[in-house]
């Protein structure tokens, strides 16, 4: 029996490669999950998120000269976007002062981060001129 396209279907893992993983369906079929069909999110490598032997769900894509498209991410539920997912905190306020908002907290951890990175930057940077300067200007003279 041929899969047919919109189907989900079970399967099990039989290859993986770094552009996808081959799926064995029923009735000796096998298609491939492209990479990019996977998961919602970026994937480096197949293997974060697969291993061979594993059922998954896929749903039937279709084909390209002869040869099975499947899709995992197109089973899962869709993402929310990252405004919807976060609920909308209320500003925390000090007690006993003027009443002004709280910065967040992943302010603070962000603010230290910058600060790291410029001072890391600033000394690369005078490591940087101090090395070009003995190169510019060509040849000293005696």
């Amino acid at each position: 029996m041929e899969p047919q396209v919109g189907n989900i279907l079970e399967g099990k893992v039989t290859t993986i490669t770094k552009f996808g993983a081959f799926v064995a369906l029923e009735g000796g079929r096998s298609g491939l999950v492209h990479i990019s069909e996977i998961a919602n999110t970026y994937v480096n490598d197949v293997r974060d998120y697969l291993q061979e032997g594993q059922s998954v769900r896929v749903l039937v894509l279709p084909a390209e000269n002869g040869k099975l498209n499947l899709s995992m991410k197109r089973v899962q539920p869709a993402p929310r976007p990252a405004a919807e997912a976060r609920p909308a905190a209320k500003p925390a306020v000090r007690a006993g002062g003027p009443q002004q908002p709280l910065p967040p907290s992943g302010d603070k951890a962000f603010e230290d981060k910058l600060k790291h990175f410029l001072s890391t930057s600033e000394g690369k940077m005078a490591d940087l001129h101090r090395s070009m300067d003995g190169k510019r200007g060509g040849r000293r003279r005696k």
